[in-house]
């Protein structure tokens, strides 16, 4: 995966409806080109569907999960590119100290987080990641 393909899974994340017209505008490359790097990261797995988002408070029954992950070696694009891709994070960052990671997960209920967690955990690059289920906040910003 190259830096077009990193791009291209950024603008599909922040509007999976965009149109291949728009995305090849934003992106300075012919409509075709666009339709065969989707075409390419659909038969890699790497996108795996198209989905809307919702504001967090849309969803109230909503399961929310923060997965911390140790990143192998040199790995930390591949790793980040893939959990882009994935439609299960909703957020993504970078951390220091003993997790490279920090992966906010979103999903409608146990078993879908389940294939979330399963998903994830068959990126290479991953050496280690714990996860734990958001049950209640007590202050936002």
């Amino acid at each position: 995966m190259d830096t077009l393909d990193q791009t291209l899974i950024r603008l599909l994340r922040a509007n999976a409806r965009a149109s291949i017209a728009t995305l090849a505008h934003r992106l300075g490359v012919a409509r075709g080109t666009v339709t065969q790097r989707m075409r390419k990261l659909e038969d890699a797995g790497l996108i795996v569907g198209y989905t809307v988002r919702l504001r967090p408070d849309a969803q109230p029954q909503a399961i929310q999960a923060w997965m911390c992950i140790a990143v192998e070696g040199n790995e930390a694009r591949t790793v980040i590119a893939s959990l882009l891709g994935e439609p299960g994070v909703a957020t993504l960052h970078d951390t220091n100290g003993r997790w490279d990671l920090l992966a906010e997960l979103r999903a409608s209920d146990l078993q879908e987080l389940s294939q979330v967690l399963e998903r994830i955990r068959l990126i290479r690059g991953i050496s280690q990641s714990e996860t734990s289920i958001h049950l209640k906040t007590y202050r936002t910003a």
